[in-house]
């Protein structure tokens, strides 16, 4: 299981990922864990410099199938494909080089665009080293059914299912909302604050400037790792420009803290709020953003005064998320 440097899939979880009890029982199921040295082996450096270390049993293997669903991605472009093998199969060291502030503040490192993603296109570079691998891509629909299912060559496959996401996932935006309400998408998707901040980012292209980012999610497993923790306080305490000033210093990002970074983006633009009932009160002063107890109350007070001050809702909704 490609986990990046997430926490592993294990026990109940795993039976819910795999839902097959004879799988469970007849097929060895491993997690990666990028923080193993021992499980990695060096196999290049890329022309950004890189070192490229990747799980060895992926890389000693006779035959490499990847799995993987394709959908937007607010840092790689779209998700799937090449990802899978980095972040998914790397070692620490490699995943927080191109996860660093020179990567994610390039502004083509965004949700639908591949061409000159610096993400991409180290993951592409990747994925050379490593000789034929295959893949098999899934695009899902709103209710989580299979839309789209291809197989082939990691890359040609690959962009094969982009094109077709990219239309079938895509709702053109012709202005700007001075508020927006929006989700995690829900479980397992909005399980910490983590992952709420990919639903917080994807909608800044349609914020106006000043404007109202509403966001729900549950946040039952409350904010993420302990480094995520420590990258939210240092936002908390020193602002967003100083703690992006700080982590553009390193050629190493601490990990997770790219979601911080992450979050900055649409703090510069403009107001966020979060309605959560998995925080605890502590956790919630960690987020950086405004909390609120009443979500209906709330999105009904900025939608009137939106008519008050602009003569229309200016709302938009996303109901889904990321």
């Amino acid at each position: 299981i490609a986990t990046g440097l997430h926490r592993p899939n294990e026990g109940e979880e795993l039976e819910q990922l795999i839902r097959d009890p004879w799988i469970l029982q007849n097929i060895k199921i491993s997690n990666h864990f990028a923080k193993n040295e021992e499980d990695h082996t060096l196999v290049g450096t890329t022309t950004k410099g890189t070192k490229v270390k990747l799980d060895k049993r992926f890389v000693n293997a006779d035959l490499k199938i990847v799995t993987g669903l394709v959908e937007p991605h607010f840092m790689a472009g779209y998700s799937g494909g090449r990802k899978v093998i980095a972040p998914g199969i790397a070692h620490k060291d490699t995943i927080t080089t191109f996860h660093n502030h020179k990567f994610m503040s390039d502004p083509h490192a965004d949700s639908c665009i591949l061409n000159g993603n610096p993400l991409h296109q180290e993951q592409l570079e990747i994925v050379s080293m490593l000789g034929e691998i295959l893949c098999v891509n899934t695009v899902l629909d709103e209710h989580r059914n299979l839309s789209l299912v291809n197989y082939g060559e990691i890359i040609a496959s690959h962009l094969e299912a982009v094109a077709f996401a990219k239309d079938y996932l895509s709702v053109p935006v012709h202005r700007k909302f001075n508020t927006v309400v929006t989700s995690a998408a829900g479980y397992p998707l909005d399980a910490t604050y983590y992952q709420t901040i990919k639903g917080m980012v994807v909608p800044y292209q349609i914020l106006e400037p000043g404007g109202d980012l509403i966001i729900a999610s549950e946040c039952a497993e409350g904010m993420g790792s302990a480094e995520f923790r420590k990258a939210q306080q240092t936002l908390v305490s020193k602002g967003a420009p100083a703690f992006c000033a700080e982590i553009a210093q390193k050629a190493y990002a601490a990990v997770d803290e790219w979601q911080t970074q992450m979050q900055t983006k649409i703090m510069n633009i403009g107001h966020v709020h979060l309605y959560s009932k998995g925080l605890s009160a502590s956790d919630q002063k960690l987020t950086g953003v405004n909390i609120i107890d009443n979500l209906d109350e709330f999105v009904r007070s900025r939608v009137l005064n939106n008519l008050e001050l602009y003569g229309e809702p200016s709302l938009a909704v996303i109901p889904e998320g990321p």
